[in-house]
This record gives C-alpha cells, sequence and structure tokens, in this order.
C-alpha cells in the first residue's frame, strides 16, 4: 500500500536505466487488463535463476499491487523490450532498475487518472492491492477500471522516482518462487515438453570431428524409412524431419551409416594446454599498466623495499556447461517468415544471427523464450534453434522440435576456454606486496550468435565451410571483460601490471560459460595470496585484511571468518580450511568463501561457508539459492570436471569420461547475506565461481601441505605435486 505521494519529478532529470534508453515505450512492458492483472515483459529470461520473481516483486511493489496480480510473460521478440543477454549477474541491476522506473510512471499515470475519476487531488489518493481510493476511502477506483483511459503508449521520461525503501512491502522478503509450482508438480514448461500443433521432430547427424568435411552421402536408404517426412543435406549438415521421435532416431542412424567424411588432426595437446595458450597468437588486453619494467625481475629492490620476488602458475582445462537436459529447439516456417522457440539467454541476438545466416531481414525472424534445464551461458541452444530452423524449412507450415543428445552436448556444445595465469609479486620484509604482475591467457569467451560479424552458430557454420569462423572475442575491459574478468585484485597493491592475453588460434570452440574468465583469475590470485601469506610466515585471513582498504569487503572477509569455524585451522589432521574472496567483475557482489575440506583417500569438501553482499536484497532465498548453486557447480569444476580429446575430436561424451559432482558428494553450503537497503541490488548468479575455487584450492594445501595449481584438483595432481 502507498498513500498519496505519485513521487514528484526530479530536478535533476537523473540518467534513465540503459534498458529503458533503447526501450523506452511505456507499453512494450506493462499492460494493465480490465481484471486487473498486470502483464509484465522484459528482456530477461527465466533460466532457474528466479529472476521473474524478482522482478515481479519489484513491480508490485512500485504499482501497489499484490503479486498475485503481476503476470510475467516470457521473452519474445515480437513483444517486450530488448534487453540484450540475461548474462554477467546483472539482470536485477539493469532490468530490475528498468522495471522500478517503468512501475513508478505508470503508477503515477494511474493514480493521476483516479484523481480525476474520483474528483480529489493526486496527492490525496491511496492504492492498495491495485484499488485506489480517495481521503475519506468510500469511494474506490481499480487499476481494471481505469486501464481503458491511462493511455501507455508513450516514453517513460524519469519524471517519477521509484519507491524508498521503507516503502517496500515485497522487497527484501522471499516470496515463494512463480515458476516452482509447475517445475514441482510435473507440468509441462520445459521446451522439451513443447507440443505445437502438427509438430513433427528434427534430428542432425554430426561430423565426427571438428574439422571433418563431407565428402558423400546415401540420402535413399533414410528416406525410404517409415514415418520420415524430410532428409536434409546442405552443405556438411545433415538432418531429417519425421512423424515422431522414434522414427527421426531411426533415419538419424541410417543416414549417418552412409556418410563419409575426411578428417584432420587439428586439436592441441590435451596435456600441454598451458603451451598452446602461450605459443598462440594473441590479441593483448592492457588492464593496468604501472610503472614496472618489462619484467619484474628488472625491478630495483632499493626504490621501493622489494627483497623478495615469489611466482606461480595456475591453470584450468575446458569446461563443459554439463546441463542435465540437453539443448532443444523449434521452429516453424510460414511463408517468408519464421517462428523459433528456444532456451537461449539472447534471443534478440539469435533472431538477428538466424537473419543473417539465412539472408533474411530480422522482422522475418521471431523467436519466444521457452524455459529449459538451466543455463551457464552459451550453451548449445541457439544451435538447437538454427538446426529446427534449417530442418523446419523443408516442411513448410508445420513445426520441427529437434532435441539434442547427451554426446552433441557435451562435444558440440561451445566450452569454457582453457586458461593459465603466470603471477609475480614483489614483497617487503614484512611480506606485504609492492609490485604485482600478472598474465593471463585464454581463448575469448564470446561466440555468441551474431559475435563478430558472423552467425556464430553450428549449423551456419557446417552449411557454408567457405565463411571461416571467426575465433571467439571478449567484452570490453570497460563491461567486465572475459580473459581478464576479475584479473584486477581487490587488494591495495601500490605497483601493479595487469594483461591478457586473448588466443587467435581456436581449434577448440569456447564462449560463454558462467563467470567467463572470473573463475580462473580468482582462483589464481587468491591461491597466490594464500602463498604469500604462507611465505610472510603469516595468517590467511590478516594477511588478506592488513592489505584491505574496502570496508564491504572487510566486513564480508571477516564475517566468513568468523562463521567459517577459521579458528579451528590446524587443530585436525587431514582437515584443512581455506578462504577465497572477490567482489564479482570489481563492482558487482562481494562473495567470501571458507571451505573446510577432508582429505585422506580422496578429497571431500565438507563445509563451504559462504558471506554474499548484493547491496540491496530483493529476494533473500533468491540470492542464497544463486549462491549455494554457484558454489556446487565450481566445487564441481574443481575437483572434478574437464574436457577430454585427442587431436581428433572430443572424447568426453557422456557422464563416465565427463564426470560432475555426485549429489552425496555436494558439501553443506550455508549463505550468510550481508543485507545493504541504501546500495544499489547487484547480481548473485556468479559471484560464487572464483571464490569456491580458491578456498578448496588453499583448504586442500591447509590440509596436505602441498600446492595444486592446475585444476581439477585430482589424486593424480595431489600425488604429482608430492613428487615434485
Amino acid at each position: 500500500m502507498s498513500t498519496g505521494s505519485t513521487h514528484p519529478p526530479s530536478t535533476t532529470g537523473p540518467a534513465l536505466p540503459r534498458g529503458l534508453v533503447a526501450n523506452p515505450r511505456l507499453s512494450r512492458w506493462v499492460s494493465v487488463g480490465r481484471d486487473g492483472t498486470v502483464t509484465v515483459r522484459v528482456g530477461k529470461v527465466e533460466l532457474g535463476q528466479g529472476i521473474l520473481t524478482a522482478l515481479a516483486q519489484l513491480a508490485a511493489d512500485e504499482l501497489d499491487v499484490d503479486l498475485a496480480a503481476i503476470a510475467m510473460q516470457a521473452a519474445s521478440t515480437a513483444e517486450g523490450p530488448d534487453e540484450g543477454l540475461t548474462a554477467g549477474s546483472l539482470s536485477v541491476a539493469d532490468s530490475g532498475a528498468a522495471v522500478r522506473q517503468v512501475c513508478a510512471q505508470v503508477r503515477a499515470l494511474f493514480v493521476a487518472e483516479a484523481a480525476r475519476t474520483l474528483a480529489v487531488d493526486p496527492a490525496d489518493v491511496t492504492v492498495r492491492g491495485g484499488v485506489a481510493s480517495g481521503p475519506d476511502s468510500l469511494r474506490t477506483v481499480t487499476y481494471g477500471e481505469l486501464t481503458d483511459r491511462v493511455d501507455l503508449d508513450r516514453n517513460v521520461d524519469g519524471s517519477v522516482r521509484p519507491k524508498a525503501v521503507p516503502e517496500s512491502r515485497l522487497v527484501g522478503t522471499s516470496v515463494p518462487r512463480l515458476d516452482l509450482p509447475d517445475k514441482i508438480t510435473g507440468r509441462p514448461r520445459f521446451i522439451q515438453d513443447l507440443a505445437l500443433p502438427g509438430q513433427l521432430s528434427g534430428r542432425v547427424v554430426r561430423p565426427p570431428s571438428p574439422a571433418a568435411t563431407l565428402t558423400e552421402v546415401d540420402t535413399a536408404a533414410a528416406h525410404a524409412l517409415p514415418g520420415v517426412v524430410s532428409v536434409l543435406r546442405d552443405g556438411d549438415f545433415l538432418g531429417v524431419v519425421a512423424q515422431d521421435e522414434e522414427s527421426a532416431e531411426r533415419a538419424a542412424a541410417a543416414l549417418a551409416g552412409t556418410a563419409r567424411w575426411h578428417e584432420e588432426p587439428t586439436l592441441p595437446d590435451e596435456d600441454d594446454l598451458s603451451r598452446f595458450l602461450r605459443d598462440s597468437p594473441t590479441e593483448s588486453i592492457v588492464v593496468a599498466d604501472s610503472d614496472l619494467p618489462d619484467t619484474q625481475s628488472d625491478l630495483p629492490d632499493a626504490p621501493n623495499g622489494v627483497v623478495r620476488r615469489i611466482r606461480a602458475s595456475y591453470s584450468r582445462p575446458f569446461l563443459a556447461h554439463a546441463s542435465m537436459a540437453p539443448s532443444c529447439g523449434a521452429a516453424r516456417w510460414d511463408g517468408d517468415a519464421v517462428s523459433v522457440w528456444s532456451h537461449s539467454q539472447g534471443i534478440h541476438g539469435l533472431q538477428r544471427a538466424v537473419a543473417l545466416a539465412l539472408g533474411l531481414h530480422a522482422d522475418q525472424v521471431s523467436v519466444r523464450h521457452v524455459e529449459s534445464a538451466g543455463s551457464y551461458g552459451h550453451n548449445g541452444a541457439d544451435d538447437a534453434a538454427f538446426d529446427a530452423v534449417l530442418l523446419a524449412r523443408s516442411v513448410p507450415g508445420r513445426p520441427v522440435h529437434v532435441r539434442w543428445s547427451r554426446r552433441d552436448e557435451l562435444t558440440w556444445a561451445p566450452f569454457g576456454s582453457a586458461m593459465v595465469a603466470d603471477v609475480e609479486a614483489g614483497v617487503d620484509a614484512t611480506g606485504a606486496v609492492l609490485s604485482w604482475s600478472y598474465d593471463v591467457w585464454s581463448q575469448g569467451h564470446t561466440a555468441r550468435p551474431g559475435y563478430a560479424g558472423s552467425p556464430g552458430l553450428l549449423g551456419a557454420a557446417h552449411r557454408d565451410r567457405s565463411r571461416p569462423v571467426p575465433p571467439p572475442v571478449d567484452p570490453p575491459v570497460q563491461g567486465g571483460g572475459g580473459t581478464t574478468r576479475n584479473a584486477t585484485p581487490i587488494y591495495t597493491f601500490p605497483h601493479r601490471r595487469i594483461r591478457g592475453h586473448r588466443v587467435l588460434r581456436t581449434p577448440v570452440r569456447s564462449s560463454s560459460l558462467r563467470s567467463l574468465g572470473a573463475y580462473t583469475n580468482v582462483f589464481a590470485i587468491e591461491s597466490f595470496m594464500d602463498e604469500l601469506a604462507l611465505a610472510a610466515g603469516q595468517d590467511p585471513v590478516a594477511y588478506r585484511l592488513a592489505q584491505l582498504a574496502d570496508p564491504r569487503a572487510r566486513e564480508a572477509l571477516s564475517t566468513a571468518a568468523e562463521l567459517g569455524h577459521w579458528d579451528r585451522r590446524g587443530t585436525q589432521d587431514s582437515v584443512g580450511y581455506g578462504i577465497g574472496f572477490a567482489r564479482y567483475k570489481d563492482r558487482g557482489a562481494y562473495c567470501a568463501v571458507v571451505a573446510e575440506v577432508e582429505a585422506v583417500h580422496e578429497v571431500r569438501v565438507r563445509r563451504l561457508a559462504m558471506v554474499v553482499d548484493v547491496g540491496r536484497v530483493v529476494n533473500p532465498d533468491g540470492v542464497r539459492n544463486q549462491i549455494e548453486g554457484g558454489a556446487v557447480q565450481a566445487t564441481s569444476w574443481t575437483l572434478r570436471e574437464r574436457v577430454r580429446f585427442d587431436r581428433w575430436r572430443i572424447t568426453s561424451a557422456d557422464w563416465e569420461s565427463y564426470p560432475i559432482l555426485r549429489f552425496s558428494e555436494v558439501p553443506q553450503v550455508d549463505v550468510h547475506l550481508i543485507d545493504q537497503p541504501d546500495e544499489p541490488s547487484v547480481g548473485a548468479g556468479e559471484a560464487a565461481q572464483g571464490p569456491t575455487a580458491a578456498a578448496i584450492a588453499n583448504a586442500v594445501a591447509d590440509a596436505l601441505s602441498v600446492r595444486v595449481r592446475d585444476l581439477p584438483i585430482t589424486a593424480e595432481r595431489i600425488l604429482a605435486a608430492l613428487d615434485d
């Protein structure tokens, strides 16, 4: 409920959230039905992170309606705003700010119309549950009754300020997730459940290896099978369309049996990825360039008191998304226009990429988001959707539903790039860091649809081998970076040089994976901080605090040490405690993690104590769920996951060859939130990745007195480190 204030115009004319600059029309975001239902359309998509619930809370608070009156519509290119990607832990910060501003102005328009209807001053109008009343409360009018008289087909102007924190009813509370009832009861909701009228099933036959080219194929045998509607060859793209999934599977197997391919060994040596990355041609990315010589070895000791130089290298392998449900897509051609259903993180980018690949105008392509079983970046969603587009073109008017196999998902979806980082510090007599040099190498972290002028779609690359696929790029440093994301330490080091090296030769397909380069960079920086503390003979937490000025960072780190039972460190044999800390993208969520690890026959993470500061908390349970999920995934990456390949092809094609953390191995995860109601809200989805990895690595070193610098931390790598 809110009393009379219509939130007076701002005299300073605050800048609009960037989502509104690109999409200023109120009606693009909100519409009100005659029954009082408020339909809210956003450009961010539900990936299982609960974002639509959080945005609904913000909308309901600003409009003074009940949460049940809010209908969050799935993102669509035909309706709703273009907010770019749902990525980078930016949905609450960007879309949330836009929703608040839009709904504040919509409320003001309805209050003004209610005042005219009730013949009262707008300042005397009270709104509760979408019902407006005057000062006597005897006469009322609902949003639904006013909707035909309120014109939302106008631009937002920023003249109405969103509500102050004390006026919130729903924001800051753990309202139940809007999407969970369907998921708990098993009602069809996911794209795998999609059943469009007249729907057919499609399957794609992939090449046997990334560099393989098709030399011959006989389509007749597949076409002759019962239930087969179409068999398609388009360059090196092969696929079938059938009446049902079983028929499509049989036809795809028959087609694959007749295909002949030319293959070449183009992949790097899996066991020497650091050399591959360092020796490849690169683009340099300068993040910080202090007054250091070309190498720290040239830095004289006397001017700044450097008495010792310490250096180390850290690495990670290629990582798969490894979603529990393989990717899926659907499409239908109607004349020269195509409708697409996809669980893409960027439906507008997919729209433009499909148009680019097929020589269409973007308005000939419409894309609607349908949920899948989670996404951690650029997985196979866009590729599966384009598979459906190509197959559906051979059966006009009929929708084609394409499911990827587990093998497709684990061998053809883009991976998170392998990375290697070299770090060197010059320290004074107390062990404090005076100079810091950091170099990190990786392939690019963005090959999403439409990148670098390329469609960026697997099927598009296979159907036209004459168009070289550009190497993946990185977001700009000011946008968070990719290779260099979180490469800048949060600590107060006086001299620092930080450089990224984006590899321009990419035989292994890579793109965005949760947190991009931050997982590796935080793992490397925070592992090295522990090594520096050990060299200085200091407690790792105290060592960090001594070089940490940010008060919010200090609170998060100190609280994590307390809740993580840091005082128990060193009291149990084969049990170690480690800490990891970072502020995501240097401006997002603070996350501090204390890991409790037992290392006897194998490494077992017993507990993760996590302290998180995301500014103003919109939905506490939602934040905890995101942090816990990120921590469990990071634990799996740190202890288990590694893409395997030989010189020809990816060989980790199932759960046996690409193992992930089992339910029985999941640690206890305790998440403590530091609410900062006067600070802007930031996202939580990627904040836990790097700090969790570093905390586990540091805990293993504490338990075993041996440092593993190359992920994953397996028994074999621990034994190798013991032998060094």
